[in-house]
């Protein structure tokens, strides 16, 4: 009979993970690839960034599944973004190697920005023109489908070594029409690009704002040809906190038939990262589900070490303060601010877990709790003594910020997710965090996925039944505890 009913229950699990997964099929487009063909520009640097974060983000906003590929990575805040950038190197270089480049890194979508790396004096244009006809067609002769995008090239205050740029746009679109395509098309980068404004002291690599400003040009140009998302994301940007010329983000998903005047269950999600690199994006598809389950449902930026040069005690005391903010503005919200669940993956659910557990729950002057009413922890870093995980700032100061050192019986109630596998957080931290939460007279749910590592998923990566899994662990828990609607 045990095996009967163990069958019965995996074969209905499998049909609601189907269902889920079916559900989220419908509102995704094929994935598809893109490679940014270049120079530094486009590769990144030291002491700039490549515009493919920020495309990136747009993407992902708009609801586009894909993936950045090439052979270099560009280091940004969630990581690195691939891509075929080539520092130092013109259009001429591309064209000897983009045979083997596309052969291996056949993307859907080129991003082709070249002009570059030459001097006025060598009055380039005609062989830059020759290297991107070219391009254009060895990888149309690998991939007769492919989309190319070609830019004019964005000027530069560098004279008279760019002197040129002006003169090469002109030849770059009359090129771009000679080409006769219907999957060539032209981007006009140039265009309100001023060098003054957007690069930075060199007067040749686009600065913060430049690069967005490049991002934004490749985002209309692709989204005309791209078939249209299903699934936009809007979320409402709220500023809950400045640090000096560091301006935090809540991204609050409102829920479906919201009123004004009615309390809505609040759950906010705290990236993972190693307090180092990560986004609030990556929770995106999560608030976007329970914002149409009925909650107010927000992803929070706070301060971490490669954009902010923070520790990961700026970035605890932002976690609080969000929670902070929060209950203050809970009126204007629409939240229940006795109904608040905070959840986080790794770094992020240590954050987390940290608003629960850790002393000063009451700040000073303004008396509002940041303590949560319920918690959701993936994979989270609880341990950061000695012998577990943190850098050494961290550890050395365990008993302040280590939520495993920190339970007592004012801990919500905990759903505790964790992969068997997971190499930074042992089963053994999670069943000794589930002790001390059973010792205290706390529900903890500790939920072991087989197999699984860390992170269980990725989310800018394909998604995996895991990821359905811990969606359907989290309703189930939501439920149990009168979050959700059974």
């Amino acid at each position: 009979m045990r095996k009967f009913l163990l069958f019965v229950f995996l074969v209905y699990f499998s049909s609601v993970v189907n269902a889920h997964i079916k559900r989220d099929k419908q509102h995704f487009q094929k994935r598809f690839t893109i490679l940014g063909l270049g120079d530094s520009i486009t590769e990144g640097g030291k002491d700039f960034q490549s515009y493919l974060f920020s495309l990136w983000e747009m993407l992902y906003t708009a609801g586009y599944d894909f993936d950045f590929i090439g052979p270099h990575a560009s280091k940004c805040r969630i990581g690195a973004l691939n891509n075929s950038g080539y520092s130092g190197k013109n259009a001429e270089y591309l064209d000897a190697h983009i045979d083997s480049i596309y052969r291996l890194y056949p993307a859907d979508i080129v991003l082709l920005h070249t002009g570059h790396n030459h001097m006025g004096s060598e009055k380039p244009i005609a062989g830059i023109i020759a290297a991107q006809e070219s391009i254009i067609r060895k990888i149309k002769a690998i991939n007769p489908g492919v989309k190319i995008f070609v830019a004019k090239v964005i000027p530069s205050g560098k004279l008279p070594k760019y002197s040129y740029i002006p003169a090469l746009n002109k030849s770059i679109a009359k090129m771009v029409i000679r080409q006769h395509s219907n999957n060539v098309f032209l981007v006009n980068q140039a265009k309100g690009f001023d060098w003054q404004k957007y690069t930075i002291a060199d007067s040749v690599h686009p600065n913060p704002l430049g690069a967005k400003r490049m991002a934004e040009v490749w985002f209309k140009a692709l989204i005309k040809k791209l078939s249209p998302a299903k699934l936009v994301y809007k979320p409402e940007l709220i500023h809950y906190k400045r640090v000096d010329k560091d301006v935090l983000n809540l991204h609050v998903f409102k829920p479906k038939g919201m009123r004004i005047g009615k309390k809505h269950p609040c759950i906010i999600y705290y990236f993972g990262g190693g307090w180092t690199t990560g986004s609030p994006l990556q929770f995106y598809r999560e608030c976007s589900y329970y914002a149409s389950k009925g909650m107010v449902s927000i992803t929070a930026d706070y301060r971490i070490s490669s954009v902010n040069n923070a520790t990961p005690f700026e970035s605890i005391e932002d976690a609080k303060d969000a929670i902070r903010y929060l209950r203050k503005n809970a009126e204007k919200l629409n939240l229940d601010p006795c109904k608040i669940v905070a959840a986080g993956s790794s770094a992020g659910g240590h954050l987390a877990a940290a608003t629960a557990t850790l002393h000063e729950a009451v700040e000073r002057q303004t008396k509002i709790s940041c303590k949560p009413n319920l918690l959701l922890l993936y994979y989270p870093v609880v341990d950061n003594s000695p012998g577990g995980f943190g850098p050494k700032e961290i550890k050395e100061r365990y008993m302040e910020v280590s939520p495993l050192h920190n339970i007592d019986s004012m801990v919500p109630p905990t759903l505790f997710v964790l992969g068997t596998k997971d190499p930074l957080v042992p089963v053994s931290t999670a069943e000794a965090f589930k002790k001390k939460m059973d010792d205290n007279g706390v529900t903890c749910e500790l939920k072991l996925y087989e197999g699984a590592g860390h992170p269980i998923f990725l989310y800018a990566k394909p998604l995996t039944n895991d990821f359905y899994k811990i969606r359907i662990d989290t309703d189930n828990f939501l439920k149990k505890q009168g979050y959700l609607k059974k």
